[in-house]
């Protein structure tokens, strides 16, 4: 039985292996086109460090103590939405077009790539972009805005987790109704205003009238966002954190299935 069990394993390693070193080779050579986008790197860089601090003076004139909130603490929330949407979601819509109309796309798909895996590698760099970019901005909203060591740590890592990897399958669909990468920016806006205003990017949710925020919690990143503030304030309960991260979780099914039922891998006419 312990052979069964060792053959079994090795079975498993030694598939996983090659799926493993087509992902590492696709986002590698997705990295390298992405350092090639000028723009692309500059808006994912960039705007995430800056325009949380543009907005600063807005975030002052707020009563954030009424509601337990640090002006520290929804900056470092705003930034790293911010990562959210520009270092992954719009990056991943350009770059997810752009491949399809220079039939990329098309042309993995007829090698030993799954379409999981063609999703996956293209979509690595721009994650893990958006992840470092993250961890750097807790580490420096710890440093210069005094925010203090994070209360529960694990909310604010599982947000980052569930954010990323949101903005990556929503980036995949709206991709998929979009024809070319000059409308990218376009076609992607809707997603961005929305969750700047209502996901408690921009303007945290608790400052927002009872009904709208009760609405807004179930944007598709609200979830993500409210996990990454409360592991530094503490504000969700157990169960609170129980429902936000099944929010987040349905979120992630629901957009997972939209990309396997209408992405398009030829380009659009």
């Amino acid at each position: 039985m312990s052979g069964t069990g060792a053959g079994g394993l090795g079975m498993s390693s030694a598939a996983w292996a090659p799926a493993g070193r087509r992902l590492r080779a696709l986002a590698r050579a997705e990295l390298a086109l992405l350092g090639r986008n000028r723009g692309v790197v500059f808006t994912a860089l960039v705007v995430p460090l800056v325009v949380p601090f543009s907005v600063r003076p807005a975030i002052d004139q707020m009563d954030l103590k009424k509601e337990g909130l640090t002006a520290g603490a929804v900056m470092m929330t705003a930034a790293i939405g911010f990562s959210f949407l520009f270092a992954v979601y719009t990056s991943l819509v350009n770059a997810y077009v752009a491949r399809r109309e220079e039939l990329v796309l098309k042309r993995l798909r007829t090698g030993e790539l799954s379409d999981a895996e063609i999703l996956t590698g293209t979509a690595l760099p721009a994650v893990g972009l958006g992840l470092a970019q993250a961890l750097l901005l807790c580490a420096g909203c710890v440093v210069l805005l005094d925010t203090g060591a994070p209360e529960a740590p694990y909310l604010t890592l599982l947000g980052l987790t569930t954010g990323l990897v949101l903005s990556a399958a929503l980036a995949a669909l709206t991709a998929s109704f979009t024809r070319t990468t000059e409308s990218a920016q376009v076609t992607a806006s809707p997603v961005v205003f929305v969750s700047m205003l209502g996901s408690g990017i921009a303007i945290p949710t608790q400052l927002l009238p009872d009904r709208v925020a009760s609405v807004c919690e179930f944007l598709p990143l609200s979830p993500a966002v409210r996990l990454v503030r409360a592991g530094w304030t503490g504000e969700l309960s157990a169960y609170e954190a129980l429902g936000t991260t099944a929010t987040a979780l349905a979120w992630t099914v629901v957009a997972v299935f939209a990309v396997r039922r209408w992405f398009r891998w030829e380009p659009r006419r």
